[in-house]
């Protein structure tokens, strides 16, 4: 009884910490509008948490080892709970930033510790099944994000996608206290890596700025190359000093062990495409497509749901199925969803819902098993960095879906500006009004395209002709904007077929360490 207790106190802490790195993606507009600020420099509130989440997680785990790992989940579930009252009440920018950012700071205490700790205790003959509840939690919790920010805020408003958390908090906070071992607790009593700890910290900081920021700033801005160049120096003199440190922050040979390496690049990518979906799509349903924040919370919703279903299937069914044909099924689904995504899928929601069941089955199949490989049989310091390791890859595949993907998605729009500004200019030239009509006309159309919200114009009591060539250029706007998020599904193929053969070099056993 006690054993599951603790189980559900780790289990509630890694579904938070997993929960907040996407349940802000649907809200946005509505956090904006009533903070009265852009969403270019609300973006901020999602990007803080996910950099320093994924900064702090391996420096402050080793913190958490010296001083006590179950004296470090609570205190990081205190400064959680304490980040998420911040954010829920902030009247303007700057507190709701401020939470963030304490949040992430908890985050980055509760998701590795609550990892390592689960895993330790239980039998090693329980190993594996705990490790797939832990994955299935991971997976679910960041697939669950968008739909559950989209509900909440729908019919509670968006104070309540941080409030929520509260009463998650109390709860882990008192079980902790009642079953944790707060008196015989975890310590790892060694000397910490403070160069190493420094360096990791600058070098997943100005990465993530790069990932993050690179698109906002121009990727041939100075800022950019700096973050760049600092990141890369940050890496380089990291790698050089763990290479020799007697108690290193991340001890290299993790990455000697073929099955570990192998599951840090599925992890980094599973979660990189999994992401794309659900931050993306919301954007074409709201944007493009006219629906309302919750429509789009339950068009989102299929993916999860597959998820929920799928991760704990291919969990169990490691033991009877070899996990490369598991992991390779699960990136195979995923590409064809990507298929239909990038083909017609977006034309119809029954399609779009079809299309999201196979991206979330897919997900399903490779994070139910993939952090039970990467776990492999290591054991004390090598299994705890491991956790750590393996939440930070999540962010970093996290911050290359917003930065590939979004990136790509703001080059393609701006390719269908300038296809529709022609058409439309076509269209009302044919129209042969008077000179001042037609460019006020044209104007109007531009202004239009450059709206955040692309909504049809009404065009009761126009003349016929004027009618029809608005219709016209608003069904060629909207087909174009379609397409621009059909191609980013496209490219993205080849790619996940290239992870499905490699997923074919997985095995189960650990090597070389």
């Amino acid at each position: 009884m006690k054993k599951r207790m603790i189980t559900g106190v780790f289990v509630l802490g890694i579904f938070i910490c997993m929960l907040d790195t996407t349940i802000m993606n649907v809200s946005l507009p509505n956090i904006g509008l009533h903070l009265e600020v852009g969403l270019d420099k609300l973006s901020w509130a999602l990007n803080i948490y996910i950099i320093l989440f994924a900064a702090l997680t391996i420096p402050l785990t080793r913190l958490a080892e010296f001083f006590g790992m179950s004296k470090g989940f609570l205190l990081g579930a205190i400064v959680f709970g304490i980040g998420s009252i911040i954010s829920a009440f902030a009247g303007t920018l700057m507190p709701l930033l401020l939470g963030r950012a304490i949040q992430s700071i908890g985050a980055g205490l509760v998701f590795p510790l609550a990892m390592t700790l689960a895993i330790r205790i239980v039998a090693d003959r329980d190993r594996t099944h705990m490790i797939a509840i832990l994955g299935v939690t991971q997976g679910l919790a960041a697939a669950l994000g968008p739909t559950i920010g989209g509900v909440v805020t729908q019919y509670m408003g968006w104070r309540w996608i941080f409030l929520i958390n509260v009463p998650i908090i109390v709860l882990m906070i008192s079980m902790g206290l009642l079953y944790l071992p707060l008196r015989q607790d975890i310590q790892n009593r060694q000397s910490i890596d403070l160069s190493g700890a420094i360096f990791s910290t600058i070098f997943l900081s100005t990465l993530s700025l790069v990932l993050m920021q690179g698109r906002v700033w121009g990727w041939h801005n100075w800022l950019t190359y700096l973050c760049a160049i600092v990141s890369l120096l940050s890496f380089i003199f990291f790698i050089m000093i763990e290479r020799v440190s007697i108690n290193p922050m991340v001890p290299l040979q993790l990455f000697k062990n073929r099955a570990f390496a192998l599951s840090a690049i599925i992890i980094v990518f599973s979660n990189l495409f999994l992401v794309a979906t659900t931050v993306v799509l919301p954007n074409y349903f709201t944007n493009v497509a006219g629906m309302d924040t919750l429509q789009a919370s339950f068009l989102i919703a299929p993916i999860s749901f597959s998820v929920f279903i799928f991760a704990p299937i291919a969990g169990f069914a490691k033991s009877h199925i070899s996990v490369r044909w598991l992991i390779s099924s699960g990136f195979l689904m995923m590409a064809v969803g990507y298929l239909w995504l990038g083909t017609k899928a977006l034309q119809s929601v029954w399609q779009v819902i079809i299309a999201g069941i196979l991206i979330g089955s897919g997900y399903g199949m490779i994070t139910g098993p993939i952090l039970v490989i990467a776990a492999g049989t290591l054991q004390g310091k090598l299994l705890t960095a491991s956790q750590s390791v393996t939440g930070v890859l999540r962010q970093v595949g996290i911050m290359l879906a917003v930065a590939l993907f979004v990136t790509g998605l703001y080059s393609g729009l701006t390719q269908a500006q300038r296809h529709t500004n022609s058409y439309a200019q076509e269209q009302i030239n044919d129209l042969h009004l008077p000179k001042q009509d037609t460019a006020e006309m044209i104007q109007k159309v531009q202004t239009k395209m450059k709206a955040s919200v692309f909504t049809p114009t009404a065009t009761q009591g126009l003349p016929t002709k004027v009618a029809t060539a608005i219709s016209r250029i608003e069904k060629e706007t909207t087909a174009q904007y379609r397409h621009a998020f059909e191609k980013l599904y496209l490219i993205a193929i080849p790619f996940m077929l290239l992870l499905v053969i490699m997923s074919l070099f997985l095995t189960d056993k650990s090597d070389g360490v």
